[in-house]
């Protein structure tokens, strides 16, 4: 079984503050640092950190071959990533003396993926296989229309959360994973058990994983008709930036389903691996090995 990240890859110019840069204001920073990052390329390396056969479709823009190179060392297929003349996706981070981070988000080669590539990619891989996506990319709805009609399992993190997410059909995924203003957002509700109701009603075959911050996250699993919920607690830690927190829990946790591992296990081990990763700097290079999240759980 094959795990396709079709996403985005950015270039991340954080800069630490004292606090995030208010409107009309000139804040000197206190450091800076340029990292590879980017939704998909950190849900990539954290699938593949996690043990999963993971490969990474996208664009490769000027400036981003690093990017290309740290997947392939992570142990990434990269088979799928043509190069394209647009300037590299990049974003710019605020990372505030609390951990907490604020990001603007440049496209670039992030937004140059074709028709003519999505069906050449998505034409190497077999139903059954897992296929990941968030919203940093053009033809999101086609690649879901795609990979549905071939029968991968489809799980999409939605986030940044627009309105070209509208044209995705979310009846076609698996798994929706979101953190509460998402869940809010799509369902129309702040109450996360009431938007996993409405999402429920709305899409009786979709499963749901709700992140909570500090509060841990839930889990809503359909599996014939049955729904299995498994709630889980944060692991406190002092966190030094926040960052690449979500795409850490999103990449370990879709690697321990296509282990087969119980929705408990699974859990635990993206919960951990998340806790692990805010304690450091940085968004790719912030996400902890296998072995370093086994050995923190035994």
């Amino acid at each position: 079984m094959k795990v396709l990240n079709f996403g985005s890859l950015n270039l991340d110019y954080v800069y630490s503050v004292d606090h995030f840069v208010r409107p009309g204001e000139t804040l000197s920073a206190v450091s800076q640092a340029l990292n590879p990052g980017g939704k998909g390329l950190n849900q990539s390396i954290a699938l593949a950190r996690a043990g999963a056969q993971a490969s990474h479709a996208g664009c490769i823009g000027a400036g981003g071959e690093m990017l290309k190179q740290l997947l392939a060392d992570n142990g990434v297929d990269t088979t799928w990533l043509p190069t394209v003349e647009a300037l590299q996706g990049n974003a710019v981070i605020q990372v505030n003396r609390d951990g907490e981070n604020c990001i603007l988000l440049f496209g670039g080669s992030n937004q140059c993926v074709t028709e003519e590539q999505v069906a050449r990619t998505l034409d190497a891989f077999e139903a059954g296989d897992w296929l990941v996506l968030q919203n940093e990319i053009n033809n999101l709805p086609l690649i879901v229309d795609t990979a549905y009609a071939k029968g991968l399992r489809i799980a999409l993190n939605p986030s940044p959360y627009d309105d070209r997410l509208k044209d995705v059909d979310f009846g076609k995924l698996s798994w929706l994973l979101v953190n509460e203003v998402e869940a809010g957002q799509i369902s129309g509700s702040e109450e996360p058990e009431e938007a996993w109701s409405l999402l429920h009603a709305r899409y009786p075959a979709l499963s749901v994983l709700i992140t909570l911050g500090g509060d841990g996250s839930v889990a809503h699993r359909v599996e014939g008709g049955e729904v299995e919920t498994v709630r889980q607690a944060a692991f406190p830690v002092k966190a030094v930036d926040t960052t690449a927190a979500g795409d850490t829990f999103t990449g370990y946790f879709i690697s321990g389903l296509m282990e087969g591992l119980p929705l408990e296990t699974c859990m635990r081990r993206a919960s951990k691996a998340s806790s692990i990763s805010v304690t450091r700097p940085g968004a790719a290079p912030s996400i902890p090995l296998r072995a370093e999240v086994d050995a923190a759980l035994a």
